[in-house]
């Protein structure tokens, strides 16, 4: 099966990599032109431009977005369709927020277009490991680029599979996306606690590599951990600051709107919050109302 990839950073390019290895033809196109070559190099065909990236596939073609959320994946879509044909999809495998799939999906109908969202998990790990994704789109739609989905996912009937209409898969990746913060976190409080009982001593590596095998925690997180902590057991030159890409939002927002308590991955993205603001003026206040009605001392800035 052939397919157009736009969007060939780190993980498009092992993405077609990984497609080209499965009997795949694809076309990929980048801004970059030396993310093109690197694709080209790995076995597929390369364009400069849209209007060849289309020239280059024949009906009923399938174009795979790897650009990020929002408005870049609007601007690629304005620029395609005007080269597209009916029955010609468009899928979208990056972060995107669901209610904007839904919106594209419907907009592509009245052009007699496809649009299917992948919510696509793996990161630069999916060239060996595979692809999870959580497919949202028509029914024969997906069956009919099945093929794709197989190559890229750890097998051809596991990892992958379409959860509903176009727009379910990425809200299925956002509660993913969610629930990643909170293991995240969980991990991260539960070792802090550990390295903090310092008349212990203990060895935070040795304990995550005792709880890979057996222990109803483990987890390939967990695994990424440890490889973390055998190359850095201290952190050195980490800095504590955590960004949020969009996803831990998107998930809290739509749990208050729908009435579903989320403490604990709620929690998580606060504390995301917490890291990027680094002098947190919440705590100064703490700090000043214990003073104003205590006469508690307040440590003073440098």
């Amino acid at each position: 099966m052939e397919l157009g990839m736009i969007g060939l950073g780190k993980m498009g390019g092992f993405m077609v990599e990984r497609l080209v290895r499965g009997g795949h033809r694809v076309v990929g196109l980048d801004r970059d032109a030396a993310a093109v070559g690197r694709v080209v190099a790995k076995g597929a065909a390369g364009a400069d431009s849209i209007e060849k990236l289309i020239a280059q596939l024949k009906p009923p073609r399938a174009i795979w977005l790897m650009v990020p959320a929002g408005a870049p994946v609007d601007q690629t879509i304005d620029l395609l369709t005007p080269h597209l044909s009916a029955g010609d999809t468009i899928i979208d495998g990056g972060n995107s927020y669901y209610r904007d799939s839904v919106r594209r999906a419907a907009a592509l109908a009245q052009k007699k277009m496809n649009f299917v969202d992948s919510g696509t998990s793996g990161g630069i790990w999916g060239l060996t490991e595979g692809y999870s994704m959580m497919i949202g789109g028509d029914a024969e739609v997906v069956k009919r680029l099945a093929p794709i989905f197989q190559t890229l996912a750890p097998g051809p009937d596991k990892g992958w599979g379409r959860v509903g209409p176009a727009g379910a898969g990425h809200f299925v990746k956002m509660v993913h996306n969610g629930i990643e913060y909170a293991i995240m976190q969980a991990y991260a409080e539960g070792l802090d606690l550990l390295r903090h009982k310092e008349e212990f001593k203990l060895d935070l590596l040795q304990i995550t590599k005792i709880w890979q095998v057996g222990s109803v925690i483990r987890s390939w997180l967990l695994d990424l951990t440890v490889d973390g902590l055998t190359k850095n057991p201290t952190l050195d030159g980490i800095g504590a600051y955590v960004k949020d890409s969009g996803e831990g939002r998107w998930t809290a927002i739509e749990g208050i709107e729908l009435g579903v308590p989320l403490p604990t991955l709620a929690g998580a993205l606060d504390m995301r919050f917490r890291s990027q603001d680094t002098e947190p003026f919440a705590n100064k206040l703490l700090a000043m109302m214990r003073n104003e009605f205590g006469g508690h001392a307040v440590q003073k800035t440098k």
